[in-house]
């Protein structure tokens, strides 16, 4: 049922949490409070109480393979379903493939919304280390800090993460006995809100002909429809170049308003008339609806489906837009719609 598919989202989201905490420093300074070292505290990835567990196995504090302190771990401790950012799961975006040197398109289902959980250890054996680490961790969340994370490469899709700050823990480990090393660490816990993608896949370039909706009223659990609303899409110019006769006047434009107007033509004949359906012409790019037609006097309505309204001369072509060019419709055309009630 389900196809392999793998974004790295987790993964990703998981590295840019550790990349926030990957610079941080201590210093210390003498009693004139002059710097006498600036160390970087190491991070490593992984459980809190492995790296507690390996200070206490070891037995010689002066070995070099002594663990040393300060430090900071971080670890993923799970995940949950985000219903508050919920969006369709059905609906599908669009966009333009960035890899592909030619026009093509991906297409992917709205992503769903996860909270993952982080847990940030800081290890110290100094209480005045615990704090500067502390102090240049906390005033960034607010309680949140939003990273940019790259959640699918494929289609490029950058998204800010925000990062919230829960809670703070401190404990102060004092015991053992006096050779024992002294442990006081802080737990820093963290949510991160990250989206989930399904696999991207290739965008067809077919064109829907006709969409019907069905509406039930009543109890749900009846299949009958009580009413289905269809449309179908239409062209908006005049896609075959059909040319059926010419402005035998100058048609001015009046005042650039959509009212009714009439001009005549050299010939009337091939011009049809909206009934049931409405009828549409097209003069130098502008889209006209046919209202009537009285001898070779044809009065329309003008500036339909958004074009302009402007001034066409005496000979102008006037060209059809009739079901032929319903079937020449291009991929990204902005056609309309003619609706009927079945």
């Amino acid at each position: 049922m389900f196809d392999y598919f793998y974004n790295e989202i987790l993964r990703r989201t998981i590295i840019s949490f550790g990349t926030l905490f990957n610079n941080i420093n201590i210093k210390h300074t003498d009693s004139s409070d002059n710097t006498v070292s600036v160390t970087k505290v190491p991070l490593a990835y992984g459980p809190t109480q492995k790296f507690l567990a390996r200070l206490e196995q070891s037995p010689d504090l002066n070995k070099s393979t002594s663990i040393t302190l300060p430090r900071m771990s971080f670890e993923f401790t799970g995940m949950t379903y985000d219903p508050s950012r919920k969006v369709s799961t059905t609906q599908q975006f669009v966009v333009q493939d960035p890899n592909s040197s030619s026009p093509s398109e991906k297409k992917a289902y709205m992503p769903v919304p996860y909270n993952m959980q982080f847990e940030l250890a800081i290890m110290a054996k100094l209480n005045d280390d615990a704090l500067q680490i502390v102090e240049q961790i906390l005033p960034y969340f607010q309680p949140s800090f939003n990273v940019t994370v790259n959640l699918v490469d494929t289609i490029k899709e950058k998204r800010d993460v925000p990062i919230i700050l829960e809670n703070i823990t401190m404990q102060d480990d004092y015991e053992g006995n006096f050779d024992s090393r002294r442990v006081l660490y802080y737990t820093l816990r963290f949510t991160a809100k990250t989206y989930l993608f399904g696999p991207v896949s290739s965008a067809t370039t077919d064109i829907i002909k006709k969409s019907s909706v069905s509406y039930i009223s009543g109890d749900s659990r009846s299949t009958t429809r009580d009413i289905t609303y269809s449309v179908e899409p239409r062209a908006l110019k005049d896609y075959n170049d059909s040319i059926v006769t010419q402005l035998s006047e100058d048609l001015i434009t009046e005042d650039g308003k959509r009212v009714p107007t009439v001009f005549a033509v050299d010939d009337a004949t091939n011009i049809e008339v909206s009934g049931l359906n409405n009828v549409y012409i097209d003069i130098d790019g502008e889209e006209m609806r046919v209202k009537s037609k009285t001898g070779n006097k044809v009065t329309v309505d003008r500036g339909q489906d958004g074009t302009t309204i402007a001034d066409h001369l005496k000979g102008a072509a006037i060209k059809s837009i009739n079901t032929l060019d319903n079937a020449m419709v291009e991929e990204g055309d902005d056609f309309g719609f003619s609706g009927t009630i079945l």
